[in-house]
């Protein structure tokens, strides 16, 4: 796929990740908070594996660098000097959370991927917009 399709892809999925966490935080005290709330990570699910393979297009075309998983293109990333260490360390832990989410019937799991996604949210943000930047100078 061409990198300027996996950033729209980023692009979009990015979007309903915020729209589902802004629907989940409303009804934090609902009933349909579990709906919402699961519906959030799903989608966090997704956008991470679709940001990881954008970084690896990116990074193919940018740099030369070819890296093979989500945790070593998110290294790359910050060796490429697009992150500080302590974004960097913030990133691999949410690759930790994504690995989790296929535990998340399991509510204290639910529960700490979720509460995850208020500091990961602007960081997928500076991802996208990095690489948006980097390819509108090139």
């Amino acid at each position: 796929m061409a990198l300027k399709d996996r950033i729209k892809d980023f692009e979009k999925s990015l979007n309903r990740l915020e729209e589902a966490y802004s629907q989940t935080i409303k009804n934090i005290e609902g009933e349909y908070y579990t709906f919402f709330r699961d519906s959030s990570i799903q989608r966090f699910e997704f956008t991470v594996e679709i940001m990881w393979k954008t970084l690896k297009n990116f990074l193919v075309e940018h740099s030369g660098i070819d890296c093979k998983s989500p945790k070593g293109c998110i290294r790359e990333f910050f060796s490429a000097g697009y992150l500080s260490q302590e974004e960097t360390l913030k990133l691999l832990e949410m690759i930790d959370d994504r690995n989790m989410t296929s535990h998340t019937y399991h509510e204290e799991i639910a529960e700490k991927i979720f509460s995850g996604l208020k500091g990961y949210l602007p960081l997928i943000k500076k991802v996208l917009n990095t690489i948006e930047e980097v390819c509108k100078g090139s």
